[in-house]
């Protein structure tokens, strides 16, 4: 997404643009303290961060028939988690949220999401859920699915799972916040664009999957496509249906209307 921005492919207007490499809940917990312009957040971080940051209308991931994974050792169901400790790559995270929503009396142990995957085969917890490239690898160390989430959301809803998004710190002037939202648009443009030099760029934050180009081009392709460059009608119903939910559900103590930065 970022690609075109970093490396001097667009003109910026004077702005400078630094790229800030961190794990998603990391950058929920530092958002709490606005401490970026523009970040990254989990939808499920954004409920509680909305007094701060407004969406961005670009770079969204989408989970759509497909998203974070609960992998174990050995094949569960649903009941078989009912008060069982399962990994979670943080407490604000979206997958968090939608393992509540599936099952909701499941016990969690935060763990790095880079490693669930050995927490859970060394039997450390019964189960974990696994996002970014773990989400391709997990059967590389014999582990076993027990359910899609985004693929159980997609049957629940018939739309996609909305995962992480942009936020834009509500305190930057409105001008200059349509400003960024525009070079954002035009930094995935780019990459979509110029897919080949764009995913060759990115390899080399690729965690496991170096030496893979073509399950490292799936993964990139299930994460930034149509729904990053703009959430669209579709998109922004999905976000609101799944902040719904769980406020619903009891997981959410309000009901938090998602807010996004017009910029046409």
């Amino acid at each position: 997404m970022f690609y075109a921005l970093t490396q001097g492919l667009l003109d910026t207007e004077g702005l400078e643009i630094s790229h800030v490499l961190s794990d998603i809940e990391t950058l929920n917990q530092a958002a709490f303290e606005g401490k970026y312009e523009i970040t990254a957040l989990s939808v499920h971080g954004y409920a509680y961060l909305a007094d701060r940051y407004a969406l961005m209308p670009s770079g969204a991931s989408f989970g759509d028939g497909y998203g974070p994974v609960v992998v174990a050792p050995k094949a569960l169901v649903r009941e078989d988690l009912r008060g069982i400790e399962v990994a979670i790559p943080g407490e604000l995270t979206t997958a968090h949220l939608a393992l509540r929503l599936w099952q909701p009396e499941v016990e969690t142990r935060i763990v790095a999401f880079d490693r669930i995957l050995d927490v859970v085969a060394a039997g450390e917890v019964a189960a974990g859920v696994v996002i970014h490239e773990g989400q391709l690898t997990f059967q590389d160390q014999g582990l076993t699915k027990v359910v899609d989430l985004g693929e159980w959301w997609h049957e629940e809803t018939g739309g996609p799972l909305p995962l992480g998004g942009n936020g834009i710190r509500k305190d930057i002037e409105p001008a200059l916040q349509r400003r960024l939202c525009r070079l954002l648009r035009q930094s995935i443009d780019y990459a979509l664009d110029h897919r080949g030099e764009a995913l060759e760029y990115a390899l080399q934050y690729a965690r496991g999957l170096e030496d893979d180009p073509e399950r490292s081009d799936r993964f990139v392709s299930m994460y930034v496509n149509e729904w990053t460059r703009d959430y669209g009608g579709a998109g922004r119903q999905a976000v609101q249906r799944l902040l719904d939910r769980a406020h619903e559900a009891g997981i959410l103590d309000h009901r938090q209307v998602a807010e996004f930065v017009e910029y046409e």
